[in-house]
């Protein structure tokens, strides 16, 4: 058993087949099948197992790869040590995020690490469905998600530092005879056209709950992630859409107002596999990414109101 084979049980768990790990390490997937061979003579027990034409981990394959992360941990740290990497305060450090995320974020750590001996970053935009953010992790130092309030928690396989505890509220126009109410309902909303995301991504669900309801299928006429393109098109009269509370900026022709009766908050949450934190800048960016978020939120405590 070495660290290889212990990485390669891991990702298997992560990725789901022997292809997808060959493409993620650079090598074939004979190389793998082979690794995964010599690993499996070292244990007494089976590893993995077929389920039709995929290769997934029993239960002491999945004990033993939960086990890896320790041990990839603990070696990060080792190595880290030895040549001391973990102490340097001005090492690169990656960072992604979704966009309205990095919209709100990325201009506060680039002021907040400006000083010269500090963290460089290298910012990322990456707008994916939300089952996707933890595998960013595999090539970002930080990765920027979110998530409803009441999606299932991130897997294991990620450590995850919540910044924002952010409602949505429904945008509208300025203009609109709903513009008038201080909440809306579900019932309020239901008959008006919508703007939202596509399918997978984390905004749809509360959509999904707004319907439920009211007891009404909503009126979904354009498809758009972009919160920014989307406010635009709602400043437009193209319908109403669910909007960030906090990380998007202001739009002057639109209102936003709570909605009532279902639960309409995300997390936005900073993700990173466990040994990443083994590093001092890793560490500097996200305690400033902390800081950021106390900023956004301050920026207003109250109820939303008119532009």
């Amino acid at each position: 058993m070495d660290e290889r084979q212990l990485r390669i049980l891991r990702e298997l768990g992560e990725l789901g087949s022997v292809t997808a790990v060959a493409e993620a390490l650079l090598v074939t997937p004979s190389a793998i099948s082979q690794q995964l061979r010599l690993l499996q003579r070292s244990i007494p027990v089976p590893l993995t197992e077929r389920h039709g034409r995929r290769l997934v981990l029993t239960e002491a394959g999945q004990a033993l790869a939960g086990a890896a992360i320790e041990v990839e941990t603990a070696l990060a740290r080792a190595r880290h040590t030895v040549d001391e990497f973990v102490d340097r305060p001005d090492g690169e450090v990656s960072v992604a995020a979704f966009h309205s995320a990095g919209a709100a974020f990325f201009p506060l750590l680039l002021r907040g690490l400006a000083a010269p001996g500090g963290p460089r970053l290298a910012l990322a935009d990456e707008d994916v469905a939300q089952d996707d953010f933890p595998r960013l992790t595999r090539t970002y130092d930080l990765v920027l998600a979110h998530r409803l309030d009441h999606a299932p928690p991130w897997p294991r396989t990620v450590t995850a530092t919540t910044l924002l505890h952010e409602p949505l509220d429904v945008a509208l126009p300025a203009d609109h005879p709903l513009a008038g109410k201080r909440r809306l309902t579900p019932r309020d909303v239901a008959d008006q056209p919508w703007i939202t995301v596509h399918e997978g991504f984390p905004v749809m669900a509360t959509i999904e709950a707004i319907a439920a309801a009211a007891g009404r299928r909503l009126s979904l006429v354009h498809r758009i992630n972009e919160f920014a393109v989307a406010a635009e098109a709602v400043a437009a009269g193209g319908g109403l859409a669910l909007m960030p509370r906090w990380t998007m900026r202001p739009h002057p022709a639109l209102v936003l107002r709570p909605l009532s009766g279902v639960r309409a908050r995300r997390h936005v949450d900073a993700l990173h596999r466990p040994e990443r934190t083994a590093r001092r800048a890793v560490r500097t960016v996200l305690a400033e990414l902390r800081r950021a978020a106390a900023m956004i939120r301050d920026r207003d405590t109250d109820a939303p109101s008119g532009a």
